[in-house]
């Protein structure tokens, strides 16, 4: 994919996301979308059972910020030691540490009270957005987008981009089972995470334009 295609998808990944969390934040803060949040609560935790909340106990482990943390190690490890990319560790290393950072100034505007209904775990903080929604969505976003490029047959790509989604979901479904937050701080903590990783990504592309550029322009001068 060409660079200014590549900025181009950001561009309107981050612009898109924005709008949608834009207006699910309107909603979310006029109380008007309750009706919405118990219903699929009750639908989801209608499925209860020993072996299911175990899953879900575990995906959410996952998606804690211990266990990211160790799995960002890792890549950032592979990163410099084995591809020797430089710039995308800085990428890596941007996007991982904003995250949190973005996710915290959230909760402190909108200071929405977490579900009182049936909680299988115990938790404190605010509830909008899902903390563990956007370091799934940011950490296996930016994942999916680095290693993208390196593999080169189709069924790679597929199987990378299906690994990735079906863990973005799990762990966003693990917090709604488990009575911790609502439907909506899943998607707006997804859309929060979808904006500021087109955000960074649009960034990181158009700084490599223009090195490309002034590298073709040394050689032609």
């Amino acid at each position: 994919m060409k660079l200014k295609s590549q900025l181009s998808i950001a561009f309107i990944l981050c612009l898109f996301s924005l709008i949608v969390f834009g207006l699910l934040a309107y909603f979310v803060h006029g109380h008007d979308i309750i009706r919405f949040d118990s219903r699929v609560i009750s639908l989801v935790q209608g499925l209860e059972s020993v072996g299911l909340t175990f899953l879900m106990k575990f995906l959410s482990f996952i998606g804690s910020a211990p266990v990211i943390i160790v799995l960002s190690i890792f890549i950032l490890f592979f990163l410099y030691k084995v591809l020797n990319h430089r710039y995308e560790l800085i990428l890596f290393v941007g996007v991982m540490v904003g995250s949190p950072i973005l996710n915290y100034l959230l909760k402190e505007l909108f200071k929405r009270a977490r579900p009182d209904f049936h909680r299988l775990v115990e938790i404190s903080g605010y509830s909008f957005p899902s903390g563990h929604a956007m370091s799934a969505f940011t950490f296996y976003g930016i994942f999916a987008f680095l290693l993208w490029r390196h593999i080169p047959a189709w069924w790679g790509r597929t199987a990378l981009v299906l690994f990735s989604a079906v863990m973005i979901f799990g762990i966003g479904m693990s917090r709604i089972y488990l009575g911790v937050h609502y439907p909506t701080d899943i998607i707006g903590g997804y859309f929060a995470s979808a904006t500021w990783l087109g955000f960074s990504i649009w960034t990181f592309q158009r700084f490599k334009e223009r090195s490309a550029l002034r590298h073709t322009s040394l050689k032609t001068g």
